[in-house]
């Protein structure tokens, strides 16, 4: 294998990128998220795995949404959160799977008048306003018939769970 083959994910302009064809049927969904946990781990946070669906059958719709899911909230743990441990959970749920990226790092408030951004469904506003990243994901999984939840306190990490019905 050459040195291109082994490249890691990496970050550009604070967003996780893999320069690599996301391979589902060689790595896994857990394999292909794993791969975008490497700058995490570059930035010397101690990632955590439990990934208990295995046999689960998955789509290729649903493991790329659940992919593009778990980049934007790696992607948002790496820019934001300054965390030491981030766990990534894959798991199934009746009817479903759920995706749940969290971390010990800074977390956030809410700006919609809920002050502990408990459940929130699309995480705090910029200062413009806007949702990108997190939104996006919702709007996406929203649409497939899924949730999106995000419960984070200032000081007390951040933990997003995504869910996506397998029906």
């Amino acid at each position: 294998m050459n040195a291109a083959t082994l490249e890691e994910a990496t970050e550009i302009g604070g967003v996780i990128t893999d320069p690599q064809p996301v391979d589902f049927h060689r790595l896994g969904l857990a394999g292909c998220i794993d791969r975008l946990t490497a700058p995490l781990r570059r930035q010397g946070a101690c990632v955590h795995w439990e990934t208990p669906h295995h046999g689960l059958e998955i789509s290729a719709s649903c493991a790329t949404l659940l992919y593009k899911s778990a980049q934007i909230a790696l992607s948002n743990t790496f820019k934001h959160a300054h965390a030491t441990d981030v766990t990534v959970r894959l798991s199934p749920v009746f009817h479903g799977i759920r995706l749940t990226v969290a971390d010990n790092g800074t977390g956030f408030g809410s700006q919609s008048g809920n002050p502990s951004g408990q459940g929130e469904a699309l995480g705090p506003a910029n200062a413009d306003g806007g949702r990108p990243g997190l939104g996006i994901i919702s709007a996406a999984v929203q649409e497939a018939g899924g949730t999106v939840a995000i419960d984070s306190d200032p000081g007390s990490g951040t933990a997003v769970t995504i869910t996506i019905p397998l029906d």
